[in-house]
């Protein structure tokens, strides 16, 4: 797969929604269209809007790999929003609670449609006023003191990616079972057997959670910058 332009979101989402639609899977983060000449984000996530500066659902949509003097109209839900070109092939677009329908043409007889929906609230951040930290400064705290994390970020390659990304260290705080997640996305489990895991951070705001079933759940707020860190 060739390289192309991606702008930067600044921020992952609380709840990450999968994009459904006609599109098909291309990575982790992208789908590319029908038309193999497109793509959108697969997962909705959460940036400030320049125009409001609240935190708002924020998808990228534009041209895959595009070849010179093509352009596409990218609209969201019926309203052209931008257009795209092989200068600029990408664009944010941010969308509404609810149901929302990015198209990206590049003519009257070819367009790829991305389907997103969108959670209400789901760009709210969860209150971890109740956390404490170390004397020191380098843990973490749940106010369940179920468990603990780092606070400064470390650098290691991620075997799921196979790039260098931030990463912080989750720790079980006694013989609990956890179920941990970041945005939303289910990654391991901790126990007795397994009490610790690192929780690498993509681009921006990231949102751990430790959930012990329906009695708790702990939430860490960790920044992961552009998402890529540089191995000492």
């Amino acid at each position: 797969m060739k390289s192309k332009k991606i702008l930067s979101l600044g921020v992952t989402s609380f709840l990450a929604v999968m994009a459904l639609g006609t599109s098909a899977w291309a990575a982790t983060t992208v789908q590319v269209g029908a038309s193999g000449k497109t793509y959108a984000s697969s997962v909705v996530n959460c940036a400030a809007n320049p125009t409001t500066g609240v935190q708002s659902p924020v998808v990228e949509a534009g041209l895959f790999n595009p070849t010179t003097k093509v352009s596409a109209t990218v609209s969201l839900n019926g309203t052209a929003v931008a257009s795209v070109t092989n200068v600029n092939p990408a664009t944010n677009v941010w969308l509404a609670d609810g149901k929302n329908t990015v198209v990206v043409a590049l003519n009257k007889k070819t367009a790829d449609s991305y389907a997103f929906t969108v959670q209400p609230g789901m760009c709210a951040l969860p209150d971890t006023s109740g956390n404490t930290f170390s004397a020191d400064g380098t843990l973490e705290y749940a106010a369940s003191n179920k468990s603990y994390v780092t606070v400064t970020p470390g650098c290691a390659l991620n075997g799921a990616t196979g790039q260098a990304q931030p990463y912080v260290n989750l720790f079980d705080n006694g013989s609990y079972v956890l179920n941990v997640s970041v945005n939303g996305v289910p990654l391991t489990q901790l126990s007795a057997s397994r009490p610790h895991t690192p929780v690498f951070l993509s681009a921006g705001q990231n949102v751990i959670s430790a959930a012990n079933g329906s009695l708790s759940i702990d939430y860490y707020v960790r920044d992961g910058g552009d998402g890529t860190c540089v191995l000492p």
